[in-house]
């Protein structure tokens, strides 16, 4: 039998411009309307300054870890948009030809900035929204693996380009990051068990056949999540889910008789969908509201394109 794993340490970034949905319409920032965004439940989102790269949001969620993080041994960090995988200009390589010019981490650039010297240093990519699920279940795969590791940290950063509508699948887009502990010490969380679901064939898929695919697949990963862990949804406190209509988990909750009073998002107004980030927003959140107790199972899930799903199972310590 493995050790056990935790997840704990949260931390979260947000992009510095915090705009309301009638101001983001009026800019032509989104295709829906005021009257769809906010009947979904967004009113507010926020977006990076032109001169805030996604690497400044990673820097920004580490930054309250950085005094717990002596001793890591990995630093897994994903993105849901390749470009945020380069730091360079477009506009560098360019001039240039040079390829270098092309792989200018900021994975490479957070391991020097936080002087973690003795950390492999891993890159994860096209996972899209799902990416820090993905990340933390990579972590547990390394602690299993490698019986020296201790501590990896996670990290999920993104920033929508200049001139992208903030809008993907009718759910309002915010600029974000999110980081985590993954240990196998003690820690917030102990991770119980982790699921996926990729359908390539749909990697084209339009918003739409996205919305289509949503529910289906999504009560279809919770249930196979829980029998791989041998639980009941009846046994789940809490259900913590990526910023979407919550019209969407009403009827989730209902296909999976989980009383839809557990199912947390109460971030959505306020911070709307934070590209991978939101499990650790609504996580953190929640934590907030002082209604965790010891032994709860919390579920969190996440879609993403690709098309992908990812959950995990994890209970409170």
């Amino acid at each position: 039998m493995t050790d056990p794993v935790y997840v704990g340490d949260l931390g979260v970034a947000l992009g510095r411009r915090k705009l309301s949905v009638e101001e983001s319409v009026a800019a032509g920032r989104t295709r829906s309307g005021e009257a769809e965004l906010l009947g979904a439940g967004f009113r507010f989102h926020h977006v990076c300054d032109d001169d805030e790269s996604a690497y400044d949001l990673a820097r920004a969620a580490v930054a309250p870890l950085e005094d717990r993080l002596s001793g890591t041994d990995a630093i897994l960090y994903a993105t849901c948009l390749p470009a945020n995988a380069n730091l360079a200009p477009g506009a560098r390589f360019e001039a240039s030809g040079d390829v270098k010019d092309l792989m200018d981490y900021p994975a490479s650039r957070l391991q020097a900035a936080l002087r973690l010297d003795q950390a492999i240093v891993v890159g994860i990519g096209q996972q899209a929204c799902t990416s820090m699920l993905g990340s933390i279940r990579v972590a547990r795969g390394l602690l299993a693996s490698e019986p020296d590791m201790d501590r990896i940290l996670c990290v999920s950063a993104d920033r929508f380009p200049p001139g992208a509508r903030y809008e993907q699948a009718y759910s309002l887009i915010s600029d974000g990051a999110a980081a985590c502990v993954v240990s196998r010490g003690t820690g917030d969380y102990r991770l119980v068990a982790a699921h996926h679901i990729t359908n390539g064939a749909m990697v084209s898929a339009d918003d739409d056949e996205t919305v289509g695919a949503y529910f289906s697949y999504t009560s279809r990963l919770v249930n196979e999540l829980l029998t791989k862990a041998d639980r009941l949804a009846a046994d789940v406190a809490w259900v913590v889910p990526q910023n979407t209509d919550p019209k969407a988990w009403r009827i989730l909750a209902r296909l999976l008789g989980i009383d839809e009073q557990r199912v947390f998002a109460a971030s959505l107004p306020d911070v709307a969908h934070v590209i991978s980030a939101d499990n650790i927003v609504n996580l953190s959140w929640l934590e907030g509201a002082n209604v965790l107790a010891p032994g709860d199972l919390v579920v969190l899930v996440m879609a993403g394109y690709g098309m992908n799903w990812q959950a995990l199972l994890v209970e409170k310590t």
